[in-house]
């Protein structure tokens, strides 16, 4: 079944299908506001008419390369195309502005066909095994997850910084908290204001505080985009970055399993792995200091991670019929709409089928790679010499039209200008909208961990729910030790600089 369904993708028509459908997510990814989810959905009626291994395969590659497409716009203009790319920025930006662009493209471009490749093979052959790990994540194993997850703020400011981070994360986990509450249904914080039952649009809120702030500098600026102070460095040879992107192996190596553990458990995603692989890059280097400032590594790490959700997410979703991710619940409708249901016998009785819907993905991904490259690095040195003047209003109305497209909603642009205002102040201030936006993911994971799991300890009378289960005593535990590390690594600095 395996040759099967390899043979079975290897024509003409599906390949050029993929081709295409591979060029349109880098070009989704790439455009802030247009995600992954919203790709793929569009796209499943179009498929109807296709065979099953062809509208899957087409479906798989739009999902592969929307996630990596984030990258660019992240890099290039600072601004993420998809959440899951928000880290990518930290790093990726300051690299640009170095005139360091194209090592940070190639490696963001490498890590994500390493991250890629690494959880398709994972999907491939450790699907069963886990698939069961993934049940057994409940309410606390949630709980404790988004906790670990919000430590992750400790590495987005710098040195002197920590306090205004957790500062922004903690007004980002108060808005999460607007809208229909989990429990008794009452309008929380809502201003009896009905559009705001939904609570606070996440894409909406990204792009105002990621786009607009941007746009205002651009404004007040005059002459190119970035002020290159060594013009050689963009010359570099494509292939030396190549090599000192593999050089990171070990980066990449952590980062590819962060993703693929994030990755299986229903709801995570990559946004959540691509920050807590950015964390994890941080706190292992041996330039863990310079992170924010333009380093390689602070690119390769978060973008390796955010495509190895990709696989990953996709374990649960045909293993056992649970989607790990916003995309994978699509393709699982994708799949019951041509007649597949998932679950043990789906290999079985059409191992054909699945077998060359994966071989699509991993083809995707090495494609993905050659595009992005062949693409990237022009756009980068096209771009350093655009005029301010001109990129401004083009940001503003990509931001516009993304917000509106997430939902049609007139008042998700209101959101997304009010958001960026205060993106504005806070730039002035010195605080991190990255760590507004992470409080802004993990809140809602945070409080339905809580509360359910506070029901079920009561349920059975065992309160200590919280802190028994094996998996949740393993993420204390990296809680602990994520919140201690910068504390640690501070003192160990002041010891180092006294002797």
């Amino acid at each position: 079944m395996i040759l099967e369904g390899l043979l079975s993708i290897l024509t003409p028509q599906i390949l050029l299908y993929i081709l295409i459908a591979t060029i349109g997510g880098l070009i989704v990814g790439a455009l802030p506001g247009l995600t992954a989810t919203m790709a793929v959905a569009v796209m499943v009626p179009l498929t109807f008419g296709m065979s099953p291994t062809t509208g899957l395969s087409v479906l798989g590659a739009i999902y592969m390369s929307a996630i990596y497409g984030g990258c660019f716009s992240a890099i290039l203009i600072n601004t993420p195309g998809t959440p899951g790319s928000i880290a990518t920025a930290f790093d990726g930006y300051p690299m640009c502005v170095k005139g360091e662009g194209m090592r940070a493209i190639v490696g963001a471009t490498v890590g994500s066909v390493v991250g890629g490749v690494v959880s398709m093979l994972f999907l491939f052959f450790l699907s069963p095994p886990l698939a069961t790990i993934s049940l057994k994540f409940g309410p606390p194993e949630y709980f404790w997850l988004a906790i670990f997850g919000l430590t992750v703020m400790a590495s987005m400011g710098g040195e002197g910084s920590l306090i205004k981070t957790f500062m922004a994360g903690g007004l980002g986990l108060l808005i999460s908290m607007i809208g229909i509450t989990i429990m008794g249904g009452e309008l929380r914080f809502g201003f009896d204001n009905y559009h705001m039952q939904g609570g606070i649009e996440l894409i909406a809120a990204m792009i105002g505080l990621f786009c607009i702030p941007e746009a205002l500098n651009y404004m007040s600026s005059f002459g190119s985009m970035y002020d290159i102070k060594n013009p050689e460095k963009m010359n570099k040879s494509i292939w030396s970055a190549v090599g000192e992107t593999f050089r990171l192996y070990k980066t990449m190596a952590r980062s590819s399993i962060i993703g693929v553990i994030v990755g299986i458990l229903p709801g995570a995603g990559g946004t959540i792995a691509n920050m807590i692989a950015y964390n994890d890059a941080k706190k292992s280097s041996k330039d863990g200091a310079k992170f924010g400032t333009g380093i390689l590594e602070g690119v390769v790490a978060p973008e390796t991670a955010n495509n190895a959700t990709v696989g990953a997410g996709l374990i649960p979703t045909l293993t056992l019929g649970v989607p790990g991710t916003s995309v994978a619940a699509v393709i699982y409708g994708a799949l019951l709409l041509h007649g597949l249901r998932p679950g043990a016998e789906l290999f079985t009785t059409n191992g054909k089928i699945v077998w060359g819907f994966m071989f699509a993905i991993l083809i995707s991904t090495f494609l993905m790679g050659v595009i992005g490259i062949l693409a990237g690095v022009p756009m980068y040195k096209s771009i350093s010499k655009v005029p301010t003047r001109f990129m401004a209003p083009a940001i503003v109305s990509l931001s516009i039209v993304g917000s509106y497209a997430v939902r049609n909603n007139p008042m998700d642009v209101v959101v997304m200008i009010i958001f960026g205002l205060i993106g504005s102040v806070m730039k002035e201030l010195g605080l991190a909208p990255g760590a507004m936006v992470l409080g802004l993911i993990l809140g809602p994971i945070a409080e339905a961990g809580y509360v359910r799991s506070t029901l079920m300890a009561f349920a059975a009378g065992k309160i200590q729910t919280f802190v028994t289960r094996p998996i949740c005593l393993i993420l204390i535990g990296l809680t602990v030790m994520s919140l201690v590390w910068p504390i640690f690594t501070k003192w160990l600095a002041d010891r180092k600089r006294v002797s």
